[in-house]
C-alpha cells in the first residue's frame, strides 16, 4: 500500500488534481472556481449503502445549489462502471445523479486526500487493494478545507447534517456568529467570541448574555 500523504487539516488548501469524471475531465481547482464544493468518496460502485447515499445527494442537489455549493463524488471504479451504476441509482431511488463522479480506479485522488480504509480488512478490491472510506470535504471558494468528515464503509452518511454544516459555515462567515449544538437555520445563534463590548451590542441589539463568554442572539436577518 502506498505511503500516506501529509495529513490534511481544517484550513489546508484543498490539493489540486486532474481526473476523469462522468461529466468529462476536470481540473479540481478550476471546477471549484468561486463556489463552495463538497467532495465525497464512496468505497465502490454497485454497493448498497453507496447507492442509497448517491440517490439522496442527487435528490438534495437543488438545496446545495441554492447555497452556491457544487457536489462531486468519487468512487474507486472506472467511468464505464460509474455510468452503469448511475442508471441503477435512478431506478432504485428515483433520483438521477447530475453531478460528476470521479473515476479513481488507481486511488490517486483517494491517496492524495487520505481517503483509504486502514480499518476494515474486508473493504478491498479483487487485488486486495483497500477501497476508500466515506470521506466528506467541505471546501470554500478560497479552496480552503473547512470541514472533514469520515465514516466507515458500513455506515451511511447523514445528508441533512452535511447541509446543516454548510449552513453553519456560511452563516458564520457572513454574520460573525457561531452555532450551538443541534442548531438548525432559524434557531438562535452565538455571538462570536471575537466580537466584544459595544461592537457586539451594536451588531446584535437583541443579544442575550448568559455568561460573558456565552451570548445568544436571534439569527441575523439576511440583507
Amino acid at each position: 500500500m502506498a505511503e500516506r500523504t501529509a495529513p490534511l487539516r481544517l484550513g489546508s488548501i484543498a490539493p489540486n488534481f486532474q481526473a476523469d469524471t462522468t461529466k468529462g475531465p476536470i481540473d479540481f481547482h478550476e471546477f471549484i472556481g468561486n463556489n463552495w464544493v463538497i467532495l465525497f468518496s464512496h468505497p465502490e460502485d454497485y454497493t448498497p449503502v453507496c447507492t442509497t447515499e448517491l440517490g439522496e445527494m442527487a435528490r438534495l442537489e437543488p438545496e446545495f445549489s441554492k447555497r452556491g455549493v457544487k457536489l462531486i463524488g468519487l468512487s474507486a471504479n472506472t467511468l464505464g462502471s460509474h455510468e452503469g451504476w448511475i442508471k441503477d441509482i435512478d431506478e432504485v431511488t428515483g433520483s438521477l445523479v447530475g453531478f460528476p463522479i470521479i473515476a479513481d480506479k488507481e486511488r490517486k485522488v483517494a491517496y492524495l486526500y487520505d481517503m483509504i480504509d486502514y480499518q476494515d480488512t474486508t473493504n478491498v478490491d479483487e487485488k486486495g487493494i483497500a477501497f476508500t472510506i466515506r470521506s466528506v470535504f467541505i471546501i470554500d471558494p478560497k479552496k480552503t478545507i473547512r470541514t472533514i468528515l469520515s465514516y466507515p464503509a458500513s455506515t451511511g452518511r447523514n445528508s441533512a447534517e452535511i447541509l446543516r454544516v454548510v449552513d453553519s459555515l456560511q452563516t458564520g462567515d457572513k454574520h460573525k456568529i457561531t452555532t450551538p449544538i443541534n442548531w438548525v437555520p432559524g434557531d438562535d445563534v452565538i455571538v462570536h467570541p471575537a466580537v466584544k463590548g459595544d461592537e457586539a451590542t451594536k451588531m446584535f441589539p437583541e443579544m442575550r448574555v448568559v455568561k460573558p463568554y456565552l451570548r445568544f442572539t436571534p439569527m441575523p436577518k439576511t440583507a
